[in-house]
């Protein structure tokens, strides 16, 4: 379980840096240049998420701590909520897309939502540390971006066929994840 949660630190610490300290983070672009910055937050990252799904590896073969055990409609609600976490991550990418001018920031929602799905399929210690660490942060980081958003009177706008887009690049890429990836990546299968 170490790894698991050196590996959330490494990952989620930089991704919160803008969070608890947007003021310092900007000092610090100014000092090291946007290229530096972005360098070893990216490392840093990088490092993390390769440990975060070691040690997730590790700590569900290990730890066997039960929580609570899913009812079985829980298992199948998973599958849309990832289906639309998908879709949402894929809108924070698509230039003039009207989710994310709905939503604001649909990346944070999707990794939200993803994550939530993941808590109410597994009942294990090692996923609550997993999936509530990324759900926890993923709502602070929404509801913080929001608020910035609505300070600096930042306004999107998009239109409904870029939409189009995103839902069916991540409809596409929920289904190849999940019917062929899935199982050998994680080790679970979906469906």
């Amino acid at each position: 379980m170490i790894v698991l949660v050196v590996g959330l630190l490494l990952f989620l610490g930089p991704h919160s840096v803008r969070i608890f300290a947007d003021g310092w983070r900007r000092e610090r672009i100014a000092s090291m240049g946007e290229g530096r910055w972005k360098g070893l937050y990216s490392l840093v990252s990088g490092v993390g998420l390769v440990l975060v799904i070691w040690g997730y590896g590790i700590a569900r073969g290990s730890v066997g701590t039960q929580l609570w055990l899913p009812p079985v409609w829980s298992r199948h609600l998973a599958s849309p909520l990832t289906l639309v976490a998908f879709v949402l991550i894929v809108a924070a990418y698509v230039p003039r897309s009207r989710l994310r001018a709905i939503v604001g920031h649909p990346m944070l929602l999707g990794v939200g939502l993803w994550a939530l799905a993941h808590l109410l399929a597994n009942g294990g210690l090692v996923d609550l540390v997993l999936f509530g660490a990324f759900l926890v942060w993923a709502a602070v980081d929404f509801v913080v971006s929001r608020a910035r958003d609505r300070a600096e009177g930042r306004e999107r706008r998009g239109t409904w066929g870029s939409d189009l887009s995103s839902v069916v690049v991540g409809t596409v890429a929920w289904y190849v994840f999940a019917v062929y990836l899935h199982e050998p990546l994680i080790g679970v299968r979906p469906f």
